[in-house]
């Protein structure tokens, strides 16, 4: 599973980064519960380690070979039905924070050949029409009135009906499709996206581990957010530590139906990338005990090293594990991405 995220305005004719899809195969290629060995040389001289040494403090480090063996490619795809497919789903979400763009990121992204891209790496597409969030949130509005209960009694969960409502077609969808076999790939919209497709994630696969590549934690719950934008939340909800009834949110109730609910274990989280964490995340983080690598640690340790950490701490317990990577654009340096309303 993967998902783009996107915050505020879209800058039209602004290319996704080069490695986005390529990050789908290496997503995919994690699950397998296995590491590539480094492909260096034990054997170097002053000059190459030198510039190792140099490239690893730019955050670089050691990055593995990606292509993929013909005869491991079974084994890599074994939890994808045949033909191996990808479902294409676009969320543009806007309410879970106050700026306007967000939605343009499903439709920007296929325009600049994203669903090309899939193909050319061997996967059947199929490409769903973005989720109807304006329909879908007025009728929550509406039906929320016709029974007389306010839509905006928690203003520090903002427009939590228009989020829950959204986000919980977005689960039913992602679930489905993974039931079926295929790849759920999830184009955002903002972040609160992450309540839908986390939830629809581990109802179908509570095993899943979660590699969040954000400069936020994500972590907040109403409680405790200096802002009330739903779009710095999705993980918070996910913790039953932080909050066990998520159905006192308005909108939320249909994440405490069902004969399970979803919830992620801490342990089965690494963040990779946080660079702007708000005073009750760092609590939770330590408190829950989350691994977590800062940019101090990619430009200490390198994306390479980074990454392998990640992956051993979310495999050691089981190695078959699936795994779900969430990506948001403002990880990225807003040199590179200024279509972010949260950039840091």
């Amino acid at each position: 599973m993967f998902r783009f995220a996107a915050r505020k305005t879209i800058v039209t004719g602004t290319k996704p980064s080069p490695n986005a899809v390529a990050t789908l195969a290496e997503s995919q290629s994690s699950t397998t519960g296995s590491s590539s060995s480094s492909s260096s040389s034990s054997t170097t001289n002053s000059r190459s380690v030198t510039s190792d040494s140099h490239r690893s403090g730019m955050g670089y480090g050691i990055v593995h070979q990606q292509r993929i063996p013909a005869d491991e490619s079974e084994n890599l795809f074994r939890r994808v039905a045949s033909p191996k497919t990808v479902s294409v789903i676009g969320a543009p979400m806007t309410y879970g924070q106050p700026f306007v763009g967000t939605d343009s990121g499903p439709s920007l992204l296929r325009e600049q050949g994203l669903l090309q891209d899939l193909t050319t790496l061997g996967w059947r597409v199929e490409d769903i029409p973005d989720l109807d969030f304006s329909t879908i949130c007025e009728q929550a509005r509406s039906e929320s009135l016709s029974s007389n209960l306010s839509h905006n009694n928690n203003p520090n969960a903002k427009h939590s009906l228009e989020v829950g409502a959204g986000t919980k077609v977005l689960a039913e969808l992602v679930e489905s499709k993974l039931k079926l076999g295929k790849f759920p790939l999830v184009l955002g919209g903002d972040h609160s996206i992450g309540i839908g497709s986390l939830a629809g994630i581990l109802r179908a696969k509570p095993e899943t581990g979660v590699i969040w590549v954000d400069a936020h934690a994500d972590l907040n719950v109403p409680s405790v957010s200096n802002s009330g934008n739903m779009h710095g939340m999705p993980l918070g909800l996910m913790m039953k530590d932080l909050i066990p009834d998520r159905s006192v949110i308005p909108g939320l109730e249909w994440l405490e139906e069902g004969p399970t609910s979803p919830f992620l274990n801490p342990d089965s989280l690494v963040y990779v990338g946080l660079r702007d964490i708000d005073k009750a995340e760092r609590h939770f983080i330590r408190q829950l005990g989350i691994k977590t690598f800062t940019m101090y640690d990619i430009d200490h340790l390198g994306i390479g090293n980074v990454m392998d950490l990640a992956l051993e701490h979310l495999l050691q317990k089981n190695p078959d594990r699936p795994l779900h990577l969430s990506y948001d654009i403002d990880a990225v340096d807003p040199l590179y991405a200024p279509a972010t309303g949260t950039a840091v």
